[in-house]
């Protein structure tokens, strides 16, 4: 019996370099030649435009009564601290508040099952406004944002630390925690909100 003949993987064809002397000089490849970085020169960023109700850093569409964003570890957080989310948003400030939850918030409330069944029955009380999502996928944080940019009339309730950062990027839109068993607001305007302690 002879020996039988394997076939070699990963074997590339050979290639003449670019660089070879047999090579013609105009299909020769062409040396090309790094430009130092000025450091003077001015860096060109492009600023993303924002509306000019936001002078001044607030926003003036903000008005009673306010329409709130209501994200779902707001209704956990709020059921364990034993806290009436609309009567406590009215104490917080001062004026009627209208609490809106989205589709995403309702779909990710429910797929969490049996376990925040207090936070389903909460969500679907009727003096919450339910805000109908045309987008595909059911990511609440990526919708809430997206939300917010679009329109500026809303404050955004949260106690998720990785969208809060994510908010205060935006500028003028004012965002609602809890902390000491009660309600509070950041980046509104002294006149509202409920007094510091």
């Amino acid at each position: 019996m002879g020996k039988q003949k394997t076939k070699k993987f990963a074997s590339m064809k050979r290639m003449i370099s670019l660089k070879d002397q047999r090579i013609k000089e105009k299909d020769r490849a062409k040396v090309q030649k790094t430009k130092k970085k000025d450091p003077s020169e001015i860096k060109e960023k492009e600023v993303t435009k924002y509306p000019s109700c936001l002078f001044f850093q607030y926003n003036t569409q903000l008005g009673p009564p306010y329409h709130i964003l209501v994200d779902t570890n707001f209704i956990n957080f709020s059921i364990k601290a034993k806290l009436d989310i609309v009567q406590s948003m009215m104490d917080c400030l001062y004026a009627k508040c209208i609490p809106c939850i989205t589709d995403c918030v309702m779909a990710e409330i429910e797929k969490l099952g049996m376990k925040y069944r207090v936070a389903l029955r909460i969500a679907k009380d009727p003096r919450f406004e339910r805000l109908p999502c045309t987008h595909k996928g059911t990511y609440a944080d990526d919708c809430l944002v997206q939300r917010v940019t679009q329109h500026k009339c809303y404050i955004l309730a949260t106690v998720d630390r990785d969208l809060k950062r994510r908010i205060r990027k935006i500028p003028g839109v004012p965002i609602m925690y809890i902390s000491n068993h009660r309600f509070n607001i950041e980046r509104m305007p002294d006149d509202y909100g409920a007094p510091r302690f």
